[in-house]
């Protein structure tokens, strides 16, 4: 059988060698003189019929004709493949096997020789210097053998030798015709691909389960080299896949299941999410590679974003967060903004994930924190601040468990008798048919058991004061330390310590008891405090406003666990008394100011009388030296402590000796850094008639309030011109400042600027003309003279320049419109006669 299917089969000649162009072949003088001296044998060449050749030399004997050109046209449409799918940047071009013998290797291979192909310039470069070899050759063999020779065959030579330089003139118009060709053809796949992006993504929202298949071809689309198509492409994907995510989380197969034999229905759905799996897995790796190239970088955030906020109970959940939490530090605003609200959404929505996701999402902050060193932007830490708790989270479970209702004493004396072994599988059955059933109601509803709950906020809740616990260590360590570390990131070398303590502030009520000595006792140490007062305090890198946060903190730590915690905060008192002079209005924060004025000062008990006196005199002080938004939360502070302290009233009598309280000290010392040693019983509020005179309304309203007190007994309190703290009276203040500000202020800075100007000219006299020493060669003057003119000169010469070289531009560019229009004419005309 093998030898007769041996000779059965059809052996096919060999394709015919390359078809050459007639401008390719270079005739040289010999083949001239060989063809004029043998005339008589020409007429046999060109009697010949090539095409009755051809089909001498392609037919097969025995064989019938159609299946031997079925075998020929299934060996051409092999060979063009083959060229399609070789690289275009290959320059070899393989010589036909009747030209050229083989090469024959070790292993028994034949290897056809090759040549390179010349380019279009490469060609034109050799054909000037074949012409000019060519003349050399014409030359020398006219002067040894022809030199008889008529002027016929000399012209004919010239002729030969010339018309190769005429070939790159038509090749370089044609060259240009296919570059011109190339971009129309550029517009138009761009056009198709998006109308096949647009059917595709069709298909799919019309029926996902039958056309699940579209989607690699839509992947296949985002390889695509063209980059506005790559970008139509993804957000083509994003759109569908938002669509078509289940709104459960796709389990992987086991080995057992797919070895049961299952329906048509049941193997179409498998095989449904199966597509669908690898497909988003696919995606978003392809996201994820182009989030690291400028040019997609927003469009592949973007896309994450929205995919973690649309199905974040879906699979390869850990890849988004990943990708999301790091760009959370990003440089670029708008990057930093979408995923900044994509993490918060997800804190806020913890029904689509049942809070697994905001557990991962915050033990990923907490790496990234630990893994750059607390140097990231301060929105990494900040949208921490979305997380929800529960109120009765810190509280134990065993006090829980205590109290649960006892049961009755009629039944704890009954006797129990042991139940029957049916009894107890009949129990058992019962008990597992029933968790079964809540596990599979809790995985369709995404509903948690209590404890379930509450063993996942606990861990959110431990990664959470562990991030915020690591800051404050390293802000402690740096501070310290005589290094003082630059950031480019918001906040200086503490970029994430405003954040920290804010959330400190907020989760204060869940820390635990035992932390809370350390944590009063770190905050100490980072507002700046120290324990001798005689010493100077060491350069601290923290600037005032995060001093002052860290005053704050401590006392909503103390405030929210009030009846455990049994600290004295008189040292945040005098940090604060003397953090109120460091604070600039332009540098520092004015609301942090505000709210530390509100937790120290307004809120809580009462306080001391000699402190109390001593941070009323130090915020009438303030009030007199900033601007009114921090005045008018100071001044508020001030009629808050003179109403709870009535004793502290008599600072507002205007007698010579000072105010009539003694106290233990007899002068008032501005600078003392205790409020205690101040003195401030021996002073006189001096400074509220001249804030009663200050330009803004509320700020001389507030002032002559407060000086009405001097009137009215203990008892008595004076009329309430706002019930606001001093945060709301600040914010409302800025607002309206805000709101208020003149239209015109650039008319106004160009009045000032004038002013200024005028200011700077004097007039000078006579007298000190004469006596200036102004005497300036003639020879000097008139050098400095022609370079000032052949300066002006140039401009006015350049300037002509220019015009004329606008000029012609211009009407070079109305030719090149002309010469278009007469060609598109001509092809219409063309078309029309065609």
């Amino acid at each position: 059988m093998g030898k007769s299917s041996k000779k059965n089969k059809v052996i096919l000649a060999p394709p015919l060698p390359p078809d050459v162009d007639d401008e390719d072949i270079l005739v040289s003088d010999e083949d001239v003189d060989f063809v004029e001296e043998n005339r008589e044998h020409v007429h046999l060449i060109t009697g010949l019929n090539r095409k009755a050749l051809d089909k001498v030399v392609t037919r097969v004997p025995d064989h019938d004709e159609d299946k031997v050109e079925l075998l020929y046209e299934e060996r051409e449409r092999k060979r063009r493949a083959a060229l399609a799918l070789k690289p275009k940047d290959d320059d070899d071009l393989e010589v036909d096997p009747v030209d050229a013998l083989p090469v024959k290797t070790l292993q028994g291979e034949l290897l056809y020789r090759t040549a390179k192909r010349a380019r279009s310039e490469d060609k034109a470069k050799g054909a000037e210097s074949r012409s000019d070899d060519k003349d050399a050759d014409a030359k020398q063999s006219s002067q040894k053998e022809c030199k008889g020779r008529s002027n016929k065959k000399e012209d004919s030579k010239l002729q030969n030798v010339q018309r190769p330089l005429e070939v790159p003139k038509e090749k370089l118009h044609s060259v240009v015709l296919e570059e011109v060709k190339e971009e129309l053809s550029a517009d138009e796949l761009f056009e198709k691909k998006k109308a096949q992006l647009a059917e595709l993504g069709m298909a799919m929202l019309e029926d996902p389960e039958s056309n699940i298949r579209s989607l690699n071809d839509l992947l296949i689309i985002c390889n695509d080299t063209d980059q506005r198509v790559v970008k139509l492409a993804i957000m083509s994907l994003l759109a569908v896949f938002r669509d078509i995510i289940p709104s459960y989380r796709i389990r992987q197969l086991t080995e057992k299941e797919l070895a049961v034999e299952v329906s048509k229905e049941v193997k179409k759905t498998r095989y449904y999410e199966y597509t669908l799996i690898r497909s988003y897995k696919a995606y978003l790796q392809k996201l994820i590679s182009l989030e690291k190239q400028p040019y997609f970088y927003l469009v592949a955030v973007r896309c994450l974003c929205s995919l973690l906020d649309a199905a974040p109970h879906f699979n390869h959940r850990e890849s988004l967060l990943a990708s999301v939490v790091k760009n959370l530090s990003s440089s670029n605003d708008v990057a930093r903004k979408l995923c900044s609200e994509a993490i918060r959404s997800l804190f806020r929505n913890e029904g689509k994930h049942r809070g697994e996701a905001t557990v991962e999402a915050v033990r990923l902050v907490s790496a990234s924190v630990k893994l750059n060193d607390c140097q990231l932007h301060p929105d990494v830490v900040e949208v921490c601040l979305s997380l929800k708790f529960d109120e009765d989270l810190g509280k134990d479970e065993s006090k829980e468990e205590k109290l649960k209702p006892k049961k009755n004493k009629r039944y704890q004396n009954r006797d129990v008798t042991k139940p029957s072994e049916k009894k107890k599988i009949k129990k058992e059955l019962l008990s597992k048919a029933r968790q079964e059933v809540h596990a599979d109601l809790r995985a369709v509803s995404f509903t948690l058991d209590p404890k379930e709950k509450k063993m996942i906020q606990r861990e959110t809740l431990a990664a959470l004061f562990e991030t915020y616990f690591r800051i404050l260590k390293h802000s402690m360590n740096t501070s310290n330390s005589r290094y003082k570390a630059t950031s480019v990131f918001p906040g200086g070398s503490h970029p994430l310590l405003a954040p920290c303590l804010e959330g400190l502030g907020k989760f204060s009520h869940l820390i635990d008891l035992d932390f809370m000595s350390e944590l009063i006792a770190c905050l100490k140490k980072l507002s700046g405090y120290t324990d001798h007062q005689g010493e100077i305090p060491p350069d601290n890198t923290l600037s005032v406003s995060e001093r002052l946060q860290c005053c704050i903190v401590a006392f909503k730590v103390w405030r929210s666990n009030l009846e455990a915690l049994n600290v004295d905060l008189q040292d945040f008192f005098v940090q604060f008394y003397n953090l109120i002079l460091e604070y600039r209005p332009d540098r520092d924060r004015g609301e942090v100011l505000a709210d530390a004025l509100k937790t120290l000062l307004w809120e809580g008990k009462q306080q001391d009388m000699l402190r109390a006196a001593a941070f009323i005199k130090r915020l009438a002080t303030f009030a007199l030296s900033f601007g009114s938004t921090e005045a008018i939360a100071a001044l508020i502070t001030l009629r808050h402590l003179l109403q709870k302290n009535t004793k502290c009233r008599n600072m507002l009598e205007n007698d010579a000796g000072g105010g009539s309280l003694s106290s233990l000290v007899a002068k008032y010392d501005p600078e003392a850094k205790d409020p205690y040693l101040s003195g401030a019983l021996a002073t006189v509020l001096w400074e509220l008639s001249l804030l009663q005179k200050h330009h803004d309304e509320t700020v001389s309203g507030m002032a002559s309030n407060i000086l009405s007190m001097a009137n009215l007994n203990a008892t008595q309190n004076p009329v309430q011109l706002s019930s606001s703290n001093p945060l709301e009276a600040y914010k409302d203040l800025s607002m309206g400042r805000e709101l208020s500000k003149p239209t015109h202020k650039v008319s106004q800075t160009l009045k000032c600027k004038r002013k200024r100007r005028s200011k700077e000219f004097v007039a000078l006299s006579t007298d000190v003309l004469e006596k200036a020493d102004c005497t300036v060669g003639e020879d000097e003057l008139r050098e400095k003279l022609q370079s000032h003119f052949a300066v002006l000169r140039g401009i006015s010469e350049n300037e002509r320049l220019r015009t004329e070289l606008n000029h012609a531009l211009s009407s070079i560019n109305m030719y090149k419109e002309y010469k278009k229009q007469k060609k598109a004419s001509k092809k219409s005309k063309k078309a029309a006669k065609a």
